[in-house]
């Protein structure tokens, strides 16, 4: 069994997690990140739409709105060193109502509170003209120039790949089974060992109320889990939306969206269903048929174009809407709960938020990284050159994607390796095409033997 000494560990290998850990090596800690799956994102973080959010329509004031505005900002400036893409669509909240359009001043008057002053009024025809397969059912739209689609996953791996680079240090298959704070150190148990630690960081999402409660014997919040279905079109519905489509927001959830995703193909969702099972997000044919027929009486062009594919994700929604930042200095602690829909863009503002917090602890003295390594992630966006586009890219494993022999090989051997299935599809897009894996699968079974001993491709293939 290990027994390691760090001055950080950050639990959860999330999307707020690796931007976490990234941040505090580039300060200069000593940092480990744990997970319990055996690979990272394999939670809430797997399903999102995928926007880079301004904050416009985020609770003036709050943690969630600075810290989005700060990780969205951080996103543009460190995107070209990591080769992180950006698709420019813009977005607009659609109305379909009187209602709806009679809402949409307010949310403009909001978003110019929050600092989103290039927002604009569009008329029915404005708003077509735009976007000409839209319904004419539509009435108008507020446009947020500034919204824009990005990759999901290679994100938040180029975050966690820099901070492995850099000294990071990160074990997955790793749960906390238990912890004890003995003077100025946490004394973690985990199934791989013992872990110390000055600090202990909780970014464990739908399960951050437990962990809370192992390591303070009690939690703050609890997290209810809220599951998100959605629907993949095939590619050639692309062409038929330029912007994401937004609906207005209630109280409870900010509603369908229709997005084009920076893959090449259209997405609607999620659904908002809260649940008790925390390990299980199952989709469900009445749900992803009302989810298609939201979409068609949206975008009537969409009718009879097929699916590629269907998702579940659970996203850790708690009894308040705000996130749930805590720091107890007393006890080298810090969380992030509750972080739901817009996690993807402020991962990297609550990551340089949570480092703020742990400088005020009287202890801390680091010196941050003079020049700290900084290599791209392989671009998986389908507007930009990809792979199989370049010289010597050999075998065309995945045809639906494009997925090349070389990029498996680089995901399976890269400083962060895919260890299941849902990583090294996250890394490649290898499986998620139209055949969903229906031809590629044994090949990608064969080149992970090769390399772990045993396959990836366990059971479903569309797990």
């Amino acid at each position: 069994m290990k027994k390691l000494n760090v001055d950080v560990v950050v639990i959860g290998a999330g999307v707020v997690g690796c931007a976490v850990t990234r941040r505090f090596v580039l300060e200069g800690a000593r940092v480990l990140l744990i997970e319990k799956s055996s690979d990272i994102l394999s939670g809430a973080s797997k399903a999102n739409s995928a926007i880079l959010h301004t904050g416009f329509d985020a609770p003036p004031d709050s943690t969630e709105l600075s810290c989005m505005q700060r990780g969205y900002r951080e996103y543009l400036e460190i995107s070209g060193q990591l080769n992180l893409p950006i698709l420019k669509t813009g977005a607009v909240v659609a109305a379909w109502n009187q209602d709806e359009m009679d809402r949409l001043p307010g949310i403009m008057a909001q978003a110019k509170q929050n600092g989103v002053a290039d927002v604009q009024m569009l008329d029915r025809a404005s708003l077509l003209k735009r976007e000409p397969f839209l319904s004419p059912e539509v009435l108008g739209g507020l446009l947020v120039p500034e919204e824009h689609v990005i990759d999901p996953w290679s994100a938040p791996l180029a975050y966690l790949r820099q901070a492995v680079e850099n000294g990071g240090q990160v074990m997955c298959d790793t749960e906390l089974l238990s912890a004890i704070r003995e003077g100025n150190e946490w004394i973690l148990t985990t199934n791989q060992g013992e872990i110390r630690a000055s600090t202990v960081i909780n970014c464990a999402g739908v399960w951050g109320d437990k962990v809370e409660s192992i390591l303070l014997g009690t939690s703050r919040f609890t997290i209810k889990p809220r599951k998100g279905q959605f629907v993949v079109f095939d590619k050639v519905a692309s062409s038929l939306l330029n912007t994401i489509l937004l609906p207005v927001p209630n109280e409870r959830t900010k509603g369908v969206v229709l997005v084009r995703t920076i893959f090449g193909n259209l997405l609607v969702g999620p659904t908002a269903e809260e649940q008790d099972d925390r390990l299980h997000a199952a989709v469900e044919k009445p749900m992803l048929e009302q989810l298609i027929a939201k979409a068609v009486s949206l975008i009537p062009a969409l009718s009879g174009v097929p699916v590629t594919a269907v998702y579940a994700g659970l996203r850790p929604a708690t009894e308040r809407k705000e996130y749930r930042i805590y720091h107890d200095a007393d006890v080298g602690y810090l969380a992030a709960g509750g972080i739901r829909s817009t996690g993807l863009t402020a991962s990297l503002g609550l990551a340089a938020h949570l480092f703020d917090l742990y400088s005020t602890q009287p202890s801390t003295t680091l010196t941050p990284l003079f020049d700290p390594v900084a290599n791209s992630v392989p671009n998986l966006a389908e507007h930009l050159p990809r792979d199989w586009q370049m010289p010597g890219s050999h075998e065309m494993v995945c045809h639906c994607e494009r997925v090349t022999r070389r990029e498996i090989d680089a995901a399976l051997n890269g400083p962060v390796p895919a260890r299941d299935l849902g990583g090294l599809k996250r890394r490649t897009r290898v499986c998620m095409g139209r055949c969903q894996g229906f031809y590629c699968s044994s090949r990608v079974a064969e080149l992970s033997r090769e390399k772990w001993g045993e396959s990836l491709i366990v059971g479903d293939v569309n797990e």
